[in-house]
């Protein structure tokens, strides 16, 4: 009797054990799991230490809130213009609401890559094959549009979606690097072709400047001869008018002498050139010379006695008055 006495004891330790345990609930950090009472959601228990009623509540799902990623498989996608692109990507998620995203969707991950694969048809679909491979930023934000507004009813909040690979096939990529090598070939064209332009224009610019210059040149040359000219003519007739004053004043004798001065000058002149080694003076010359030197001689005299000055000159041969 008091062996099965002690058998029921362990028994009811045994169940009260067991009770314990099952109405204990540790959830790790970064899940949250569903309670459901006879299959019914009631409840979410957040991360740490939780009671449930044992026997009667038992845990639903364990939904990761934790941001997740998920592989859109690559796929075949024919844009606007009948070119054959191969497409992959990626999706970041996150669960908000764990109770929609346990019961409104039954397999969240095939859910959002089936949608997201959908999505990617339509949008390149309606874009050239250029636009595709140059606006994967453009795509990106369509994508991240359309599927946070569809994930929206499943508590599900979609933070990032990244195409990873746009590809062409083989034949295309060939086709689009000769095309890529040709319009290089007619920019270098073109740039050559301007860039010769520039250089025509400007040398012709150059010896239009050359040009101009030269011909304010030679009308500065021209004006400062005129002056030159001007200076010249003023001074001669400075020069005559002094020596017809000159005349005036001394007569016959101050003329002489500047006669004098300018033949002895001249003279001077053709005796000292290195060409010359034979100097040969006219007869009417050597007259003029020796006129010359009398009339300096009359000159000298009238100005060392004023009243002799206009005595007029005794003929050759003549005696002088006492």
């Amino acid at each position: 009797m008091e062996s099965a006495i002690i058998l029921v004891w362990i028994v009811i330790l045994i169940l009260v054990v067991v009770t314990l345990f099952a109405g204990v609930k540790t959830v790790p950090q970064g899940q949250i799991w569903t309670v459901e009472r006879f299959g019914a959601f009631t409840r979410l228990l957040s991360p740490g230490l939780n009671f449930v009623m044992p026997y009667i509540d038992r845990i639903g799902r364990r939904m990761n809130v934790q941001e997740q990623v998920v592989d859109i498989p690559e796929q075949s996608v024919i844009t606007r213009d009948n070119a054959t692109v191969a497409v992959d990507g990626i999706i970041y998620y996150r669960v908000m609401e764990p109770e929609k995203a346990a019961y409104q969707v039954a397999n969240l991950d095939r859910a959002l890559t089936t949608l997201a694969m959908t999505n990617i048809r339509a949008v390149i679909g309606e874009m050239e094959l250029d636009a595709t491979l140059s606006s994967r930023e453009r795509i990106n934000s369509s994508l991240l549009e359309t599927l946070d507004g569809a994930t929206a009813p499943w508590g599900v909040k979609v933070s990032r979606v990244e195409i990873r690979k746009i590809e062409p096939p083989t034949n295309l990529i060939h086709a689009m690097n000769l095309q890529m090598t040709a319009e290089r070939e007619r920019r270098a064209v073109v740039a050559r072709a301007d860039g010769e332009r520039q250089a025509a224009i400007m040398r012709a610019e150059g010896e239009k400047q050359a040009l101009i210059l030269a011909a304010e040149g030679r009308q500065q040359a021209a004006t400062r001869d005129a002056e030159a000219r001007i200076a010249l003519a003023r001074a001669e007739a400075s020069a005559t008018e002094m020596v017809s004053t000159a005349a005036q004043q001394h007569g016959q004798a101050g003329l002489n002498y500047f006669i004098a001065d300018r033949y002895i000058r001249a003279f001077q002149s053709l005796a000292a050139s290195p060409g010359s080694r034979l100097v040969v003076v006219p007869m009417e010359s050597a007259g003029l010379a020796g006129g010359v030197v009398q009339a300096m001689q009359w000159l000298r005299e009238g100005n060392a006695d004023p009243g002799t000055a206009a005595r007029p000159p005794a003929p050759r041969g003549s005696v002088p008055p006492a």
